[in-house]
């Protein structure tokens, strides 16, 4: 690490069940295109798309992807679906090809039909052809994730996790972003936990385990809800294995945290960045500067070489710059963003019955609280651009999906305190006091 990077390596209290010694928030297994692989603690790098010496024939190599967004044609990207397609031509371009693609959810925007069309018909191109796929958020907001499940989601269990064997690598695929709280963070669930405790009993603990879910399973950062309620439990079943890497996507950007066997890593998007995490009021679509773009958008490529304990791990920018200039270009982009709407904390009174209007930006609810009568009308307009819902906790009100410049409304009759959030993102929260 940099001696200008010591700066990012920061203690976190750990809720995961993970010792935790420590957290780069900037790029890690960065370099100029170098693949990084640690043994005996000391790191040894090869060029990106290098050959790498086979150990048998068992070596291989697989792609991660992730946060595609076919659908989104905001600001921070007008073309989804161009930046997905230069990231399969990358893939396609890589002198040895891989032996399967991992998608680590956020395949749509809004989980429309015509979204998933997009995105299989860019899928076609890529050379290998074997893709495994988990959902995000985005993939199951209209309906929990039926036309996933019917698309992608053959032979899995329950909303779709899954496992497989390829080569002497056990994958599982783990869902965790399916009836999301109020507040809350990601979510495995009792029936998926149970299933993967039985999913890995009777393997050997030198089998080398690659699991993959949407959210991190770290506390990336919790307060943007980059992180899993419910994580300690499933890594505590992963313990006794001598190595175990963990894929997610969700964030945008690479984080990684490597504790003892297991080896935490996010990937950059196909679609568009977010800030780094703490460098901006919330998380969201962070426009850079168009001619930067792609130094922000990758894909991680992964390589298992039998004989190694621990799996070589690489990102690549679609532009083939550094990894770790990203890192800079986000940070810049999001010092020019306003600082959080003051109003945003502050109640707003309404004495009389009317329509209250409030709005939904930089994911948030604005204004946060609203004071109103009896029969007052809250009216509810998306300004964002990315999709959020208004929820309240106790199903009184539950407007659909809303894009950008559409909008939801709700007449209170009755008296009480009324909380909602946002069912794509439940870090953001409201509330509606009707006196």
């Amino acid at each position: 690490m940099k001696k200008d990077d010591q700066n990012d390596l920061i203690e976190v209290p750990s809720n995961d069940g993970v010792d935790r010694r420590g957290f780069l928030k900037c790029m890690a297994w960065a370099g100029t295109g170098l693949v990084w692989t640690f043994a005996g603690g000391v790191p040894v790098s090869k060029l990106f798309g290098a050959s790498q010496r086979q150990a048998d024939g068992s070596s291989f190599t697989f792609v991660q992807i992730s946060d595609s967004h076919v659908g989104f044609d905001k600001p921070a990207n007008v073309d989804v679906t161009g930046t997905l397609q230069a990231a399969i031509d990358k893939i396609n371009a890589l002198p040895a090809e891989p032996d399967l693609i991992i998608h680590t959810g956020d395949l749509s925007h809004l989980s429309k039909p015509g979204e998933f069309d997009t995105l299989d018909q860019v899928l076609k191109s890529a050379r290998p052809k074997q893709i495994f796929y988990v959902p995000g958020e985005h993939d199951v907001s209209l309906d929990n994730g039926r036309q996933f499940l019917e698309r992608y989601g053959q032979g899995t269990r329950g909303a779709g996790w899954h496992s497989f064997d390829h080569k002497g690598v056990h994958f599982v695929g783990l869902v965790n972003v399916v009836d999301l709280k109020a507040g809350g963070l990601g979510t495995l669930g009792h029936e998926q936990l149970e299933w993967l405790e039985g999913d890995l009993k009777g393997r050997t603990h030198s089998t080398p385990i690659v699991v993959f879910a949407h959210i991190p399973l770290w506390a990336a950062y919790p307060e943007w809800g980059w992180a899993t309620q419910d994580s300690a439990q499933a890594l505590s079943y992963l313990k006794r294995f001598g190595s175990v890497t963990v894929l997610n996507g969700h964030i945008h950007q690479i984080m990684q945290k490597v504790e003892g066997n297991v080896t935490f890593h996010t990937a950059m998007a196909t679609a568009f960045p977010q800030p780094v995490a703490g460098t901006a009021p919330s998380a969201g679509p962070l426009k850079v500067p168009a001619d930067q773009l792609r130094r922000v958008l990758g894909l991680t490529q992964v390589g298992y070489i039998v004989g190694q304990d621990q799996l070589a791990v690489v990102d690549a920018t679609l532009a083939g710059t550094p990894p770790e200039e990203a890192n800079a270009i986000l940070r810049k982009a999001a010092s020019a963003l306003p600082a959080a709407a003051a109003q945003q904390t502050q109640a707003k009174v309404v004495a009389t019955r009317e329509t209250v209007q409030a709005a939904i930006d930089n994911f948030a609810f604005t204004p946060k609280e609203l004071r109103i009568k009896t029969g007052s009308t809250v009216l509810w307009a998306n300004k964002d651009d990315i999709p959020h819902t208004v929820t309240s906790d106790n199903n009184v009100f539950a407007s659909p999906v809303l894009d950008t410049n559409q909008k939801f409304q709700f007449t209170f009759v009755n008296p009480g305190k009324f909380s909602y959030f946002c069912k794509l993102h439940p870090m953001m929260t409201g509330v509606v006091v009707v006196e």
